[in-house]
């Protein structure tokens, strides 16, 4: 790989705010950043080293920044996304049903082969309700069928579905989750840890067809400037895969994993060659728990009550106090990251208090832990996330995608406070921002487009004093992405010695009106000096 020389655009470093007029690249590395006169001198300089003449390529009035850095997302569940039947557009249960006909069809599934659905939402279907068995025995009688609910936190099994797992009307729910039952038979619905352990049950696609679509879900994330990617639940089901991916060098993005520390022993076993960094673009990055569910189903965990429902509802938690400091101290013994999957405000708050309480027993040693999601953590809690070193990851585009919802569900003023990004601004915290693939495309921009405007879907704002500037939301998806990971030396800023991981946009964030920032397009992502997407008119 030889030189390169980037020049004729805006280049926005996000160091320390700073703009260049050029960029030298030598075998993968940024070499220099400056002005052309300077890029070029050391491109000379290490012509005569043997380096070869730069390649010029001119950003022809365009704009680059570092490319993106996925903060929270499961590449896998993206790859296996492209697997099932899309339910993401259906308005109703017929809709559902006729999908999933068509896709069985279309993908000629014979009789008793399992069919999967995904991204169906019950807040956006005429029935506002989530369907049951009968209704996926309706619509293919023939075969074992789960949808996914677009949160991935709850679906439901058709009655050979339930059959094939063994699920009857005497099988408890998996502490942290719920079999739900009409009459004492189950209905086919289940939530959170309950759902989770039934659709690890399903039979996965084969090798060749999971590393296919693997090789096609990392190609979507380039198209949107992402180079690092999160598999943000590594379970053992799919270590065979990465083992494969790696085995076969496949990957072209860098894949940092986050396992389930229930099945630590294993992990780390398998996981070993991936601890002390990169191979072959993947490594461990640490261990990921869950404490509650999503704001969209009513089953995150909060400190008060729902807004229109059953009195003194507040949701649920999935772990207790004892477990959860447990999980911490195993995280400091592995010297790793914790994870944590925190939507509500009580969620946030166990996972804080214990980690004040174990951090006391590990004097000196910092672990930033990662609050994911952090939708509803409150402003009361800011200081002590702050005091901690703690990183809340906000899902602020949940503003745009259920914003409305959660006006239903919270009532207006707890509403307004998701996603406190101005709050943790100025608490002086690092947070970042993720799409949480496959729940919502990994759109980078239209998640920075989410945090500076605060719009919904349904064109209203939504906690305007919780809007921050362009260039704290940049930050949030490249130099703290990189710090979150512990990589900041390596990525999140065009700075001299770190890798050329580049994305070019066809206009400039911080220039445009905000209210257009979602609309910019993606026309080049550059992964450690090599072009590994560009936009195709």
């Amino acid at each position: 790989m030889g030189q390169t020389i980037y020049y004729g655009g805006t280049i926005r470093t996000m160091d320390r705010n700073e703009q260049a007029e050029a960029v030298l690249v030598s075998a993968g590395r940024i070499a220099e950043v400056g002005t052309f006169e300077e890029t070029e001198k050391e491109a000379e300089k290490r012509r005569k080293a043997g380096e070869g003449a730069p390649e010029y390529i001119s950003l022809e009035g365009k704009t680059m920044l570092p490319a993106f850095i996925d903060a929270h997302s499961h590449l896998s569940g993206y790859a296996s996304d492209l697997l099932q039947a899309d339910l993401g557009k259906a308005e109703s249960f017929n809709d559902i049903q006729n999908i999933l006909r068509e896709y069985a069809e279309e993908h000629q599934i014979p009789a008793g082969q399992w069919v999967r659905g995904k991204g169906y939402d019950h807040n956006r279907l005429k029935e506002k309700k989530h369907p049951d068995r009968e209704l996926l025995d309706e619509a293919l009688p023939d075969h074992p069928v789960m949808i996914a609910h677009q949160s991935g936190h709850v679906g439901v099994f058709s009655t050979s579905a339930l059959e094939r797992l063994g699920v009857t009307e005497e099988t408890p729910a998996p502490e942290g989750g719920r079999i739900a039952k009409s009459g004492g038979v189950p209905t086919g619905y289940m939530e959170e840890n309950a759902f989770i352990h039934y659709m690890k049950e399903v039979p996965m696609a084969s090798l060749q067809e999971f590393l296919n679509a693997f090789d096609e879900a990392q190609k979507k994330y380039a198209s949107y400037g992402i180079t690092t990617v999160q598999e943000g639940m590594t379970v053992r089901e799919i270590l065979p895969f990465y083992q494969a991916l790696t085995r076969q060098r496949i990957l072209d993005l860098d894949v940092v994993l986050y396992a389930d520390l229930a099945a630590r022993e294993e992990m780390l076993e398998a996981l070993e060659p991936y601890r002390e960094g990169y191979r072959d673009h993947v490594r461990l990055g640490g261990w990921k728990i869950f404490l509650d569910g999503s704001p969209q189903s009513r089953t995150a965990w909060m400190r008060e009550p729902y807004e229109n429902g059953e009195d003194g509802y507040c949701g649920y938690g999935t772990m207790s106090d004892g477990e959860v400091r447990e999980a911490f101290r195993q995280t400091f013994r592995d010297h790793m990251q914790l994870l944590a999957h925190c939507n509500g405000d009580a969620a946030c708050e166990q996972f804080i208090r214990c980690y004040e309480e174990v951090r006391k027993e590990f004097p000196g040693q910092e672990i930033h832990p990662v609050i994911v999601h952090a939708q509803l953590l409150g402003t009361d809690q800011l200081e002590r996330v702050k005091q901690l070193g703690m990183i809340p990851s906000f899902f602020v585009a949940h503003i745009y995608h259920w914003g409305e919802i959660h006006r239903e569900n919270f009532g207006e003023e707890r509403a307004e406070r998701i996603s406190p990004c101005r709050s943790a601004l100025e608490h002086g915290i690092r947070f970042t921002f993720h799409q949480d693939t496959p729940v919502i495309a990994p759109d980078m921009l239209e998640t920075v487009w989410c945090a500076v405007t605060r719009r919904t879907a349904d064109g209203k704002i939504l906690g305007e004093q919780e809007r921050i500037p362009v260039e704290e939301a940049l930050k949030a998806v490249t130099v703290h992405a990189a710090w979150q990971y512990g990589e900041e030396q390596d990525k999140g800023s065009i700075t001299q010695g770190k890798s050329a991981d580049f994305v070019i946009l066809d206009r400039d964030p911080c220039t445009v009106d905000p209210e257009q920032i979602r609309s910019i397009r993606v026309l080049r992502t550059v992964k450690a000096g090599r072009t590994i997407y560009e936009r195709r008119e």
